[in-house]
């Protein structure tokens, strides 16, 4: 049976329904990235805690955000939260700027929402050269307020993450131009076209904060 978090909605042209089962491989894409060491670890009984089924799917492997802080992808990036998400990397000299620049259009049609009813994460599919310093100087060009944050990672973690988000690619410049918008406490989550116009992609941005 499928998680009800897992349930979502595809905007690209039109509208399609789709769903995600947790350990799918994400389609043509192989292999599929080494879970995390972290995450291979045996938990004792007595250390053992309760998770949310969201928790168990996205995992909680580490990031790091621009400012050079860790962050947990379930529990400090996703958990509670309305967010926006796209993968990048900061020398694509193809679609990244102009999503980039759409996400900039979002968080000024946000004002100052960003950072409390929904908040924009970046993600790079180039961990290794998106040091935090790289993505700090990538978030300035588009004037990132707090409340957009840019991620790296280890490789194996970040590639763990993307891959459960279905975003994992094998070569940085086949990544996708498809942002997810998700409502984590309500479980609803949507897709959209990266380079649609920044007001059509607010319209989802404002369903998914209204849980519509």
């Amino acid at each position: 049976m499928k998680p009800k978090f897992l349930s979502a909605v595809i905007l690209l042209l039109g509208v399609v329904s789709f769903s995600i089962k947790a350990q799918d491989q994400p389609p043509g894409q192989k292999p599929k990235p080494l879970e995390p060491s972290s995450l291979q670890q045996p938990v004792s009984t007595a250390s053992a805690r309760v998770r949310s089924p969201a928790e168990k799917y996205f995992s909680d492997v580490e990031l790091i955000n621009q400012d050079g802080q860790k962050m947990r992808f379930y529990s400090d990036v996703l958990k509670d939260k309305v967010v926006v998400i796209n993968t990048f990397f900061t020398t694509c000299t193809g679609v990244c700027p102009p999503i980039s620049r759409n996400l900039e259009k979002v968080q000024e049609a946000l004002g100052d929402r960003l950072g409390k009813d929904a908040f924009l994460i970046s993600m790079s599919v180039d961990p290794e050269t998106d040091t935090p310093s790289r993505l700090k100087e990538y978030s300035s060009r588009f004037h990132a307020r707090p409340g957009w944050i840019f991620l790296t990672g280890k490789k194996e973690n970040v590639d763990w993450a993307l891959y459960k988000l279905g975003q994992y690619v094998e070569t940085k410049d086949n990544h996708t131009n498809i942002i997810i918008i998700g409502n984590e406490p309500k479980g609803l989550w949507k897709k959209a076209f990266g380079l649609a116009k920044a007001d059509e992609l607010m319209k989802i941005v404002e369903d998914v904060i209204n849980d519509r």
